[in-house]
């Protein structure tokens, strides 16, 4: 028998996972565009490009993970490897020459941004894979998940509150990339050490790695020939979209549009990621309580719902409260997707008697990936309605055009999935339904 991995060592993982490419998302039109000057329609082509590649090469990852038969496990040995080479891809990303520019910037940013996502892409392959493999029942999954979502806040108060200080303020200034460069060292070097830790306590269960290995194409037929896959897929897509967008964009929200140093997003995304933790502990608990494709679908709702404070916020005050909707949207958003996604790879299982969780994971990850086609049009969609091209070239809007993309755009996509999450139905994990028929009736 295999002894059960605690919840807490699975979790912390998230922390090391989630440094490096929320510091990529969080920072990287800061970097490349207002600071280096890269072009808004030159981004949006790179992360188009990016997105394809990605989309891609995801379903060929997970399988590789899914075929794979060590004494170490099926993850295990992916999430050694990519820790390190993630935390390796961040650092050059943010390393670029200040003397590039043009073509030769652009290639720099897409070599190394397709190099942090592929490396993160295996990463949540295999981490995702684990959670409904070790944790069957939903209530004991909802603990890890919060749990590990906690940990991903706790890092995102890093590698997303602090960094801007850190980059403009303490290692750096305003208009350099010193900063950058050497913050990216410091978080690398905790993130692969986090990452290893946590695979070194973790135990894979055996008899989810059958003789029969998934064949590819196949697999793919069937999940996509499964509706589950393409609605909570899309779904969760408008969420994931719109998410991406708040992280990429919230450090020139605070600079265009509330009028405040680059510096001063550490107080907004402080007050999100505290009210995130603080709400993980109450979604739980209305998890076990109602389900979490109940939760789910109202977590959207007040996701929807917060950005409209965003919107009208003309301070920092003001931007704070409306943060604190925000955190209690999203918290739950992050204590329910997953539960929500693990159910649809219960099901795939108990249909198709085989446990291919990392195909799965890395075919929704193809949704996952139309964040970087939808923001990459979002962004270029600033320099043709609103002049704002660069860092270079703001125009004549930069304040509103940040509060369209930072606001109303993820309005309109969680506001659309808010509303189809009202007409998916996701099975409960099999382990929860044979564990209510042996319960008696009362």
């Amino acid at each position: 028998m295999v002894r059960p991995t605690p919840p807490w060592r699975y979790a912390i993982g998230m922390f090391g996972t989630s440094i490096p490419i929320n510091m990529v998302k969080g920072s990287m039109i800061l970097y490349y565009v207002d600071i280096l000057g890269l072009d808004v329609r030159a981004y949006g082509v790179v992360m188009t490009v990016y997105a394809v590649i990605d989309a891609l090469d995801n379903p060929v990852l997970g399988y590789l993970s899914d075929r794979t038969r060590t004494r170490f496990g099926r993850r295990r040995p992916w999430l050694v490897i990519a820790g390190p080479l993630l935390a390796a891809s961040m650092i050059g990303f943010f390393s670029a020459p200040t003397s590039l520019d043009g073509i030769g910037l652009v290639i720099w940013f897409a070599v190394f941004a397709i190099l942090c996502e592929a490396c993160d892409s295996v990463l949540n392959a295999n981490y995702g894979a684990l959670l409904p493999e070790l944790y069957p029942h939903e209530r004991k999954r909802a603990k890890a998940n919060s749990l590990r979502q906690g940990f991903q806040l706790a890092a995102l108060v890093i590698s997303l509150a602090v960094t801007p200080a850190l980059t403009t303020s303490v290692l750096g200034s305003e208009r350099s990339t010193v900063g950058f460069t050497t913050t990216a060292i410091v978080y690398g070097v905790i993130a692969a050490a986090v990452i290893i830790f946590m695979v070194i306590g973790i135990r894979e269960n055996p008899h989810y790695a059958t003789d029969q290995r998934p064949r590819l194409i196949a697999g793919i037929r069937s999940i996509i020939a499964n509706p589950l896959f393409w609605k909570v897929g899309l779904v969760g897509a408008c969420y994931g979209i719109a998410m991406a967008m708040v992280l990429s964009g919230v450090q020139l929200y605070v600079r265009y549009s509330l009028g405040l140093a680059v510096s001063s997003a550490l107080y907004l995304q402080g007050v999100v990621i505290i009210m995130s933790v603080g709400g993980l502990a109450i979604w739980t608990r209305v998890v076990a309580r109602r389900g979490a494709l109940w939760s789910w679908r109202l977590a959207f709702a007040i996701l929807a719902v917060s950005f409209i404070g965003l919107f009208l916020a003309h301070g920092l005050v003001t931007a704070l409260a409306a943060g604190v909707l925000v955190g209690a949207g999203w918290s739950g958003m992050l204590a329910n997707n997953d539960l929500i996604v693990a159910r649809v790879l219960d099901n795939d299982a108990e249909r198709n008697g085989e446990h291919r969780e990392g195909l799965f994971l890395s075919a929704f990850g193809t949704f996952g990936r139309l964040n970087g086609i939808v923001s990459g049009l979002a962004l270029t969609s600033l320099g043709v309605f609103f002049g704002y091209n660069s860092g270079r070239d703001p125009g004549d809007q930069p304040g509103f055009a940040f509060r369209m993309y930072l606001c109303v755009y993820p309005f309109v996509l969680t506001a659309i999935g808010a509303i189809a999450a009202r007409f998916i139905t996701v099975p409960e994990p099999a382990a929860d339904r044979r564990r209510s028929a042996r319960e008696p009736a009362v």
